[in-house]
């Protein structure tokens, strides 16, 4: 099968959306349903939900999904590799990420990078969203990786992936024995949650709002890993991105609960100054992360919380 048609089926899978996928791909919409049609048609099974506003996968569309962007990805590595041993590359980039990115993406990120560009000096910082995108803005560093990320005049985003957001709970609280949950189930619930300034909180209380229910935050923060903790001492339960607590799911010490009529994703991208401003050793570091170049993303719009496919009907599968 060729690699373009499985960069094309994750575009719209991120997306959500045939012509979104087709003006990032400089294709025509026809264009880009043609080579989904033929990957659904030499696979025999359905992988695009085209029922539904925003587009959803189905539930074989989950699984090849992730099957392919892993795919990619170990492909473009296989390609940064080989031609880094013809290019040696030097110099310093300086990475922004929030929290929960940078602690959950970058250590794999990292190791990755060093091992194609050891004489590259790849630097770290942490912080709020907003924070991340001044010190992009203020040139303190090369790239920044946040959520919900937006084009400015000064600025340029592009989305990296859209990340499952996952119902979690300790081992002791009563979903845990539990195979799964329904919306009821989550009426009046007690849980430990983001603070309401933040992007991510607004996305998830109005998406528990738009499905009728009510839930009481009992105890809010600013970081994924402080809601970590608190759900561990408290016996708690609450709504995270999936990376974040995918070490504490692999252990045993927190515990994903379904939840069939209930899915979030959070938009996660790539910032960087307006073309021309980018290190060659920058847009490397960019190109490994998004498993293709490092290119402008031409769409005038910025890419906001709409672009988050919120989903009602299906729960993806478990963290992968």
């Amino acid at each position: 099968m060729h690699f373009r048609n499985f960069e094309l089926f994750c575009a719209v899978a991120d997306l959500r959306s045939f012509s979104k996928a087709a003006s990032m791909s400089d294709l025509t919409q026809s264009g880009v349903s043609q080579a989904i049609q033929q990957l659904e048609e030499s696979l025999g099974v359905i992988l695009i939900d085209r029922s539904k506003r925003p587009l959803g996968l189905t539930g074989a569309g989950e699984v090849y999904y992730r099957g392919v962007r892993d795919l990619l990805g170990r492909y473009r590595r296989l390609e940064q590799e080989v031609v880094s041993t013809s290019k040696q590359l030097e110099g310093q980039v300086c990475v922004a990420a929030i929290y929960s990115v940078g602690l959950s993406y970058m250590p794999e990120a990292t190791q990755a990078f060093k091992r194609l560009h050891p004489e590259v000096d790849l630097r770290l910082s942490f912080g709020r969203n907003e924070r991340v995108m001044q010190m992009v803005v203020d040139g303190i560093v090369d790239i920044g990786l946040v959520s919900f990320p937006k084009n400015t005049k000064q600025v340029q985003s592009v989305l990296w992936q859209q990340e499952p957001i996952r119902l979690v709970c300790s081992p002791q609280h009563p979903f845990a024995s539990r195979r799964d949950v329904s919306l009821s189930d989550l009426q009046g619930l007690e849980m430990v949650g983001f603070d309401r300034e933040l992007e991510l909180r607004q996305l998830i209380d109005q998406t528990l709002q738009r499905l009728g229910i009510t839930v009481d935050v009992r105890m809010e923060f600013d970081n994924a890993d402080s809601i970590v903790r608190a759900i561990q001492a408290n016996q708690g339960i609450g709504i995270l991105p999936e990376a974040v607590v995918r070490r504490e799911t692999a252990v045993g010490s927190l515990q994903v609960v379904a939840c069939p009529e209930l899915r979030i994703t959070r938009p996660l991208g790539i910032m960087f100054k307006r073309p021309g401003r980018l290190s060659r050793a920058a847009n490397e570091f960019g190109s490994l992360l998004l498993g293709r170049p490092l290119e402008p993303d031409r769409r005038s719009k910025p890419i906001a919380a709409k672009a988050a496919a919120v989903d009602l009907k299906r729960e993806s599968s478990a963290i992968a």
